[in-house]
């Protein structure tokens, strides 16, 4: 084993980082590496993004379209077919169809739909169902319980009772 066979172990620095402003011999003295005046040449320069350098930026200069509705209340669907993995008389609630894999967020609004066909009697609690899905639950023998959730409730006009 000599000196020239020593190697820097897995993992290490190899390449030095860059010290600028060393004097000229390190390759990075001088303007370090900014360029000779401008705005980019300063110290705390920082350009916001999307800045064009007063030309109109894009995102001013594109047609704006649609409407984001901020009253929206977003669900997640589960279609009736979903839930022939379940047993009979098994309570159906967010906690087990997330179990399940059904729904991704475990927390958020459910809904069900009546995509397919319910073959036996559930118990399905959830945020919302549709008119086709809680008939079909209850055509089979099972029970539908509505999951009350405190969404965006539009607020009422004041009442101009004296």
């Amino acid at each position: 084993m000599g000196l020239n066979r020593l190697q820097a172990p897995k993992g290490a620095r190899i390449t030095k980082r860059k010290r600028v402003g060393r004097g000229d011999g390190s390759g990075h003295g001088g303007t370090s590496g900014r360029g000779h005046k401008g705005q980019h040449a300063r110290s705390g320069c920082q350009v916001a993004p999307g800045f064009e350098g007063g030309q109109m930026p894009l995102q001013r200069r594109l047609p704006k379209r649609g409407f984001k509705n901020h009253c929206r209340v977003e669900y997640q669907p589960v279609n009736l077919r979903d839930l022939s993995g379940f047993e009979d008389h098994a309570l159906v609630e967010p906690a087990s169809l997330k179990a399940r894999g059904l729904i991704k967020r475990g927390k958020g609004l459910v809904k069900i739909l009546s995509v397919g066909e319910v073959k036996m009697p559930l118990t399905v609690r959830a945020h919302a169902f549709s008119e086709a899905a809680k008939q079909k639950i209850e055509a089979a023998g099972g029970k539908v319980e509505l999951i009350v959730h405190s969404g965006h409730v539009k607020k009422s006009a004041p009442s101009k009772e004296g």
